[in-house]
């Protein structure tokens, strides 16, 4: 520990009121300082930073240089509310031996539901459906009304083979697609204990009647999917993304929607979440969901125990076991 039990206890700030119900065992040790609102403005960060020795912070927040320079040679970790870290400035904190951490690994099944649900929603017109229904236009049964697209046999196109990635494989798979994917490296044991094929990113977007986006934001998957991916994808295909609004250059997106390079396009996530542009919301192809992928019950309780079992082992001197820049701990 780096401080003894008869010194000033450490102190943590968390930037989102949402978490404070989760934060008793923290409360217990830890000198906790909740942010009372719903969203934090930068001013306000900088201040309430200052001589903390933890940082727990949610995807909205920018946690940069200029904010753990605020923070000052008390800050020990950045314990990030969120399996996606590309808020956190990764070398900044490693140069200053700060631990970030994430919650990896019980975001899965959650994420690759809505994955499935956007799919199928998409296929099926349940939300075309609902609003015929909601303004009265429905009479009756007809053979031809809103006809959609069944599943099976359809190709489930996977970008980015990690956890999420993964299971969305498995769930397409029992419901009777074809999987192929694109990963940096294969995996040819999945290969064969799943079926799956493994093709470079234009094949599979030749080849998909789904294009499922999982990988992470980073300079090289930023606009991952532009206007020349999107043209290579057939007429009839979908495009789902739940990794990070930013994978996809939007407006070249609108334009294939418009177009109809592309059928339609299932999205949780986008470019600027405080600011989605009318043209994308107007657009009948598409089903929009506002970044819940990950929004179970289930899924919250686990990823704010992991978040305080992950600060409590960085200010006690444990390796935190989501731990980001494992440099900081050799």
């Amino acid at each position: 520990m780096w401080l003894n039990e008869d010194m000033e206890k450490k102190k943590i700030f968390v930037t989102h009121v949402f978490l404070d119900k989760y934060l008793k065992e923290l409360k217990e040790k830890y000198e906790v300082v909740v942010c009372p609102h719903k969203d934090i403005n930068r001013k306000d960060l900088l201040k309430e930073v200052k001589g903390v020795n933890g940082i727990i912070s949610t995807l909205t927040e920018k946690i940069d240089n200029e904010v753990m320079e605020a923070a000052g040679s008390t800050l020990k970790a950045i314990c990030n509310y969120a399996v996606g870290f590309d808020n956190v400035d990764i070398d900044a904190a490693t140069k200053r031996g700060i631990c970030v951490t994430n919650t990896s690994g019980v975001l899965t099944e959650s994420v690759a539901e809505e994955i499935i649900a956007l799919t199928l929603s998409l296929f099926r017109r349940i939300v075309e459906g609902d609003r015929f229904v909601r303004a009265g236009k429905y009479k009756g049964w007809e053979p031809d009304l809103l006809l959609g697209t069944g599943v099976k046999d359809k190709v489930m196109g996977i970008v980015g083979l990690g956890r999420i990635g993964r299971w969305t494989a498995r769930m397409a798979n029992a419901l009777g697609m074809k999987v192929i994917y694109f990963n940096r490296h294969r995996d040819e044991e999945f290969e064969e204990e799943y079926g799956v094929v493994y093709h470079t990113l234009d094949r599979l977007l030749e080849l998909a009647d789904v294009v499922s986006l999982s990988v992470p934001l980073t300079d090289e998957t930023k606009h991952l999917i532009g206007e020349r991916e999107l043209r290579l994808m057939k007429p009839t295909a979908l495009l789902i993304n739940t990794a990070r609004g930013a994978v996809v250059d939007e407006k070249a997106l609108i334009a294939a929607l418009k177009e109809k390079w592309i059928a339609g396009a299932g999205l949780d996530v986008f470019e600027d979440e405080s600011s989605i542009p009318l043209e994308l919301r107007s657009l009948p192809n598409t089903v929009l969901t506002p970044h819940t992928a990950s929004a179970t019950v289930e899924a919250r309780l686990a990823m704010a125990r992991i978040v305080t079992d992950n600060m409590n082992d960085a200010l006690e001197g444990r390796k935190p076991s989501c731990l980001i820049n494992t440099e900081v701990w050799e």
